[in-house]
């Protein structure tokens, strides 16, 4: 779908429906309609004012689904006449829409998952892993939250923590290479922190804009994974630094930690360090501490076998992460690195080769291969 339609035009033609009167679970399932009929019609003929013909196309498709259904007769006099085609006014209803799919309604995780599928623009696949569950469990998930909005008027928008949720899976999903929606997620945060004074807010923005200082770095040129510790930090974008730096420490002197004000610390510790030998893993390792503690996260306890290991030595990485459940995604990736350091060179490869099975991503996955590759002919 990016080939022909530019993921961005979908906040915008389902905030145009939503304004009009339309419920959101109707709303998203029309855009999705239109999206499948741009994708049929626009290589052959594409139009002038695409936004504008998407939600033409998606109006239609509500009025048919609306006076299909008796329960939604009553709204019929509200929306019998269709919007004229042409161009549509430049509103930018994203970060809106991120609030109204917080709804009070729905639990938090259902209106995270929901607001990811439906205004983020990710899969159901994707969001799966990022929450570890089963695909057909999400999608479960994300079908009952739709059921459960339908009809909602949405005049009441959710809170600020589960949105911050969704921009940080967003980024994160932006940052690992399969979709570019990082630059989008800070967009969004640097509105939120326009908007709202809170220091988790200020936290995720920090955070957003240390890991994107790094994102140059982070691949070759032939496209493959280049790990932190081989970064050129040359490379490194020092405005992004000094912005995230400053951003977190005024977050911090507020005294309100928060999980993303932690994460942005070991983040900011990680830029601060000249070479990777320099970086302060002692110090590291104790905002994993504070980080287990506000979360319990089973991923934040497995990057703290990490740092543990670089604080400590391997073998105490090693008792970290033996913990830890080893089904736990990039568990047998950090297996393989510590064993590696620790001179347990068969190991390690066997590690790295079940890690790249496991793998999700491509270039994850060619990383992890030519790791084994590389102990093997050792």
């Amino acid at each position: 779908m990016d080939d022909v339609l530019p993921r961005s035009l979908i906040p915008g033609v389902l905030g145009v429906l939503v304004r009009r009167g339309a419920d959101f679970a109707t709303a998203e399932d029309a855009v999705q309609d239109a999206l499948v009929e741009a994708l049929r019609v626009w290589p052959a003929d594409p139009p002038r004012e695409p936004k504008a013909w998407l939600v033409t196309v998606a109006w239609r498709r509500f009025l048919d689904t609306a006076r299909a259904d008796a329960a939604r007769r009553r709204r019929e006099d509200a929306v019998d006449e269709e919007p004229p085609p042409g161009p549509v006014p430049g509103v930018d209803d994203t970060l809106r829409l991120y609030f109204l799919c917080a709804h009070p309604s729905l639990t938090p995780s259902s209106a995270v998952a929901l607001t990811l599928r439906a205004v983020g623009g990710l899969t159901t696949r994707q969001i799966a892993r990022a929450y570890l569950v089963p695909e057909p469990t999400m999608a479960q998930r994300i079908s009952r939250a739709k059921r459960t909005v339908s009809g909602v008027r949405f005049d009441q928008p959710g809170d600020v923590a589960t949105v911050l949720r969704v921009l940080y899976l967003v980024f994160n999903e932006g940052y690992s290479g399969d979709v570019d929606l990082a630059a989008e997620a800070v967009r969004l945060t640097r509105q939120l922190a326009a908007a709202i004074d809170h220091p988790e807010v200020a936290g995720l923005l920090a955070l957003m804009l240390l890991h994107h200082a790094r994102r140059a770095s982070r691949t070759a040129p032939d496209g493959g994974l280049v790990p932190l510790a081989a970064q050129d930090r040359r490379r490194w974008d020092t405005g992004l630094i000094a912005e995230g730096v400053r951003i977190l420490q005024a977050a911090l002197a507020r005294d309100r930690l928060g999980e993303f004000q932690a994460q942005a610390a070991v983040a900011a510790l990680h830029a601060d360090a000249p070479t990777a030998a320099e970086t302060d893993w002692v110090q590291i390792v104790e905002w994993y501490d504070e980080l287990a503690r506000l979360t319990d996260s089973p991923v934040v306890r497995l990057n703290r076998a990490v740092a543990v290991g670089e604080a400590d030595g391997p073998r105490a990485g090693l008792a970290a992460l033996a913990e830890l459940d080893e089904t736990l995604p990039r568990y047998a990736a950090v297996a393989a690195y510590l064993h590696e350091r620790d001179g347990d060179r068969s190991t390690a490869a066997r590690r790295y080769a079940e890690a790249a099975r496991r793998a999700t991503n491509l270039a994850e996955r060619d990383h992890l291969i030519r790791q084994a590759a590389r102990l093997n002919t050792r």
